[in-house]
């Protein structure tokens, strides 16, 4: 099986533009060209002006807020591998993880903020023990896409 989250962090990417779009343009209509008058629906310009900020920040801000990355998942090998990257404003670092399936040792997914955030840690034997991976969000992927890679990271995983 394999997939990404590809369409959710495009779509995130579509409404930041919009969004940055929209309020720019109410701040060229609104108070350089003034265009617009004001009460508009019986809201002042600064109500406005707040709304609208308001709404670009939480917009803007919370992705970045739940971390939400791009995730590749794929077990179609003898490998499982997770690609991710961090998708706010500002782009992370590309980062890759392949485990063999033979040596996979297990996973715990770690919410937090009300469940909003997830992280996942990957484990892995080796022959001095076993070896822990960096922790990665897994809060961008659907909830079809996460009960998907629960289930395949399940089964390869060796019983407790």
């Amino acid at each position: 099986m394999t997939f990404d989250n590809s369409k959710t962090i495009i779509s995130l990417r579509i409404k930041l533009f919009v969004a940055t779009v929209v309020f720019l343009a109410f701040i060229a209509l609104a108070y350089v060209a003034k265009l617009i008058k004001f009460p508009l629906l019986g809201m002042s310009d600064t109500t406005w002006t707040i709304i609208l900020v308001v709404i670009y920040l939480v917009i803007a801000f919370l992705p970045m807020v739940l971390s939400y990355q791009y995730i590749f998942y794929s077990d179609e090998t003898e490998r499982i591998v997770f690609r991710y990257f961090t998708a706010g404003i500002v782009g992370g670092r590309k980062n890759t993880v392949e485990i063999d399936k033979r040596t996979f040792s297990g996973y715990q997914i770690e919410p937090s903020l009300f469940g909003l955030k997830q992280k996942i840690t990957l484990y892995q034997r080796f022959n001095e023990g076993v070896a822990k991976y960096p922790p990665f969000y897994i809060s961008a992927l659907s909830r079809d896409e996460k009960a998907k890679m629960v289930k395949s990271l399940t089964m390869y995983a060796p019983p407790a």
